[in-house]
């Protein structure tokens, strides 16, 4: 079975990431420029201290009627301490529970307190189709006979 640590060899080294400081605006323009739906929030030491997210932005900025251009990330951000996250072997199944359960789209990687990566419900899903297509193959090759 996959893992998170089979995710992330195929995914680039790059994840992109704000200060608390910065405005929610600046995250909205990053995740525009890049195609994504969440960065990691990150301090001055180097530091993960939350996620900010597309969903975030919805529901505690247009919601609650607050300014992109004036809001900092550190108000709406999920902190680091109420994050949902993996372990490099934590198995897809495992990432689809939290996924589905949680009803979130991203999970950092952790081993300890070191960040790893991040992978997306994409990612995951992805994962999944792989190992189904391998399966098929799998029988397919069996019921032609190919296995003796």
């Amino acid at each position: 079975m996959k893992t998170v640590k089979d995710i992330l060899k195929l995914k680039t080294s790059d994840v992109w990431s704000v200060s608390p400081k910065s405005t929610v605006f600046e995250a909205l323009t990053i995740m525009g420029e890049k195609e994504i739906g969440a960065l990691m929030v990150i301090d001055e030491n180097g530091e993960v201290v939350g996620i900010i997210t597309e969903r975030d932005y919805a529901r505690k900025i247009i919601l609650k009627g607050k300014t992109s251009r004036e809001t900092p990330v550190e108000e709406i951000m999920t902190p680091k301490a109420n994050m949902r996250t993996v372990k490099l072997d934590n198995t897809i199944d495992d990432c689809m529970v939290i996924i589905t359960g949680k009803r979130i789209r991203h999970l950092p990687v952790f081993e300890g307190d070191k960040f790893l990566g991040l992978i997306s419900i994409g990612d995951v899903v992805k994962g999944r189709m792989a190992e189904h297509e391998k399966l098929i193959e799998q029988l397919s090759d069996y019921i032609a006979g190919k296995y003796v």
